[in-house]
């Protein structure tokens, strides 16, 4: 009978710890691997002599760890995110790469770890990256814009009054026409910067518009139709469909979503009070994507108008209707990214070239 046997890995950026325990909690072997190609196919060989392999607990599946489980799932293993261990076991029994690797393997031998990894070889991926790219693009445009402001502020009166009353489009045309060699001194050092941050700026928004225009195609082609939804911009769908992942089978129902948004309400219960209470867990990106959906179907929106009208007069506060309208788009936005199986029996239809 070929024996069973569960693995973890504590994740680094050079080494990979990892335990081998049996189906009865017996730990088998600990060793560790460099991280590289030739170091997971170490790993799996090293696992697979002890028994099958099915499952693993891998640490920061999403970092350290994303190049391993992408490797694992190639040899059809499947990867379960186990978080670090909570601070009462870590006093107990200390801190090792092999105490961590073998609690791990535990979590995924006791049920505690759950949740499917997410998978970084698809289109979402595609958008978690422009997305990090167009957030600092952003920022760096933020601080050239301020500076090249402030740099205006202390300039000579003459070139500070020629500026006056610009808006910022023109502003920055005009700085970029500058002529830094007039004059030297401070008036030709500020003429210059103001050339040189306005040049940045023009440099940085172009980045911004195409990252703008590739974000906006990976969202098409990851969750065709959820841009046509009222309220949705590429920002607040690529939002959701990195909390989602590649792999949203990985979501067993709406309510699971819901949760991962932060939009599900807690149990706060105890003794005689009976009570629910605002979910501040999720991922706070998607929560802040469905809050400006939200937001902006409140102000274009006839039905979400009606309803808000209908909810104050029922005695209803803004914020508890706005909570109520986030869980009405998410089960929206769920049934785009997470389409429905097919019934038993039936195949999806082949797409038809026109």
């Amino acid at each position: 009978m070929q024996r069973l046997s569960r693995f973890g890995v504590d994740t680094h950026k050079d080494i990979h710890a990892a335990a081998v325990i049996t189906t009865l909690g017996a730990v088998l072997d600990c060793r560790s691997f460099p991280a590289t190609a030739d170091g997971y196919r170490q790993l799996v060989d090293w696992a697979r002599f002890f028994g099958a392999m099915r499952r693993a607990g891998v640490e920061c599946t999403g970092s350290y760890g994303a190049a391993l489980a992408r490797h694992l799932r190639a040899e059809g293993i499947d990867v379960t995110e186990v978080n670090q261990p909570d601070k009462a076991a870590r006093r107990r029994h200390g801190k090792t790469d092999v105490i961590d690797a073998e609690a791990a393997a535990r979590a995924v031998l006791s049920g505690r770890a759950t949740a499917a990894a997410k998978t970084s070889d698809g289109p979402v991926e595609m958008l978690r990256l422009f997305k990090l790219a167009k957030g600092s693009a952003i920022k760096s445009r933020t601080q050239a814009i301020n500076q090249l402001k402030s740099v205006l502020v202390s300039a000579d009166t003459a070139l500070r009054e020629s500026m006056a009353g610009l808006s910022n489009p023109h502003l920055f045309k005009r700085c970029a026409e500058l002529d830094a060699q007039r004059t030297s001194g401070p008036a030709g050092a500020a003429r210059h910067t103001l050339r040189r941050l306005a040049g940045r700026i023009r440099h940085l928004t172009e980045e911004i518009d195409d990252l703008n225009k590739r974000i906006a195609e990976a969202v098409e082609l990851s969750a065709p139709g959820l841009l046509e939804v009222r309220g949705v911009g590429p920002d607040s769908a690529a939002a959701l469909l990195i909390s989602v992942g590649n792999n949203p089978e990985r979501l067993a129902s709406e309510a699971s979503f819901v949760a991962l948004c932060g939009t599900s309400p807690v149990e706060a219960s105890s003794g005689k009070t009976q009570r629910r209470r605002l979910n501040r867990g999720g991922d706070r990106q998607a929560n802040a994507a469905l809050y400006r959906i939200v937001l902006s179907r409140l102000r274009w929106d006839d039905r979400s108008q009606d309803y808000l009208r209908r909810r104050l007069a029922q005695g209803k506060t803004r914020r508890e209707i706005i909570r109520c309208l986030k869980r009405y788009v998410a089960r929206e936005v769920y049934r785009l990214i997470v389409p429905a199986p097919a019934p038993a029996g039936q195949t999806a239809p082949t797409p038809v070239a026109v």
